[in-house]
């Protein structure tokens, strides 16, 4: 039995309830579900947790069944950044089952880091270890193990981080605060720079997110064009996260980049959807809702899927609506 299909006696109430069923449904739209995942991620997310915090981690790990690979790999991301250890069974689960798509996989290992889970560590090892393993896991995972072991480190109480303007658990924390301005160049150096620590790298490119937000800082467009040149990365999981990055942001200025790597048929599907998504977070800018257009019969599922869900998202933002998630008319007490 999996984990997501194992018997709880944990109380479910209504909310949970309400959202558990769009999000499992097979028959409910995409964008629904996907609305309903990141509802059920903000209750799963309340600290202190809450009662309907467990039961939302849980609605979200039923959804594992899916045959989406686009969703299942959205459902270990939210249920990373819970904070919550009761996620950590599901997404083991994930990482284990070498017939799950690579990218939820890498997803499920990328979660288990952002959660800090010291008792993954041994699983993570034996992934990033094996040759035979899929080369995004296996960088993920050694991504994931550097974070974990950062976070329970003596280096991690003395270093100062510059407060973020995103309240996401990244899967590398942005290079430590000094007393002289960062330099966009030497980040930029940083990051592109293949003989370093994948993990070295990631935290130069979350450093070089936050100096574009917000987005009228006069470092913003500059971070976002060292950025860009990450999206020709030989590594298709650093690709994808720049994208995820230029998502975060939603600055015009990455408007072309993402354009090309949306257009270009032979970059990782893993890439291009995450490229689909970060227009959709740019949907009221002019042109981005006919570019996504384009791709909506496209050959790949995971980005025909994106495609999909990214219109919805650009709907969502030329509407002006305070949260991106379904908001049921029925709320617990």
């Amino acid at each position: 039995m999996s984990p997501s299909a194992m018997p709880t006696d944990t109380p479910v109430d209504s909310t949970v309830l309400s959202l558990r069923k769009i999000l499992v449904s097979e028959d409910a739209a995409l964008a629904a579900r996907f609305r309903a995942l990141f509802s059920l991620k903000h209750l799963a997310a309340q600290n202190p947790a809450t009662p309907q915090s467990i039961p939302a981690i849980e609605a979200i790990a039923a959804a594992f069944t899916s045959p989406s690979a686009l969703l299942k790999h959205e459902l270990a991301y939210c249920l990373g950044q819970s904070g919550k250890e009761e996620a950590v069974p599901f997404l083991k689960h994930v990482i284990e089952d070498r017939s799950e798509d690579a990218m939820c996989r890498h997803e499920a290992a990328e979660a288990l880091g952002a959660l800090g889970d010291q008792g993954s560590l041994p699983l993570l090892k034996e992934r990033r270890d094996d040759k035979t393993e899929e080369e995004v896991v296996r960088e993920t995972c050694e991504i994931a193990i550097e974070r974990i072991e950062w976070e329970h480190s003596e280096a991690r109480q003395a270093e100062k981080l510059k407060t973020s303007d995103f309240a996401s658990v990244d899967p590398a924390p942005p290079l430590a605060a000094t007393a002289a301005a960062p330099s966009i160049p030497d980040l930029e150096s940083t990051l592109l720079d293949t003989s370093l620590p994948l993990f070295q790298r990631y935290r130069a490119m979350f450093a070089l997110r936050d100096l574009s937000s917000p987005p009228d800082l006069p470092t913003a467009v500059p971070a976002i064009q060292s950025l860009a040149k990450g999206l020709h990365d030989p590594s298709a999981l650093f690709r994808h996260e720049i994208a995820f990055v230029f998502g975060q942001l939603s600055h015009p200025a990455s408007i072309p980049s993402l354009t090309e790597c949306l257009g270009n048929q032979k970059e990782a599907s893993m890439v291009r959807h995450e490229a689909a998504e970060a227009l959709g977070s740019l949907g009221d800018e002019e042109g981005v809702e006919d570019t996504l257009k384009k791709f909506i019969n496209d050959p790949e599922q995971v980005v025909r899927d994106s495609i999909i869900v990214a219109l919805d998202m650009a709907e969502f933002e030329r509407n002006g609506e305070m949260e991106y998630a379904t908001v049921p008319v029925e709320t617990a007490a």
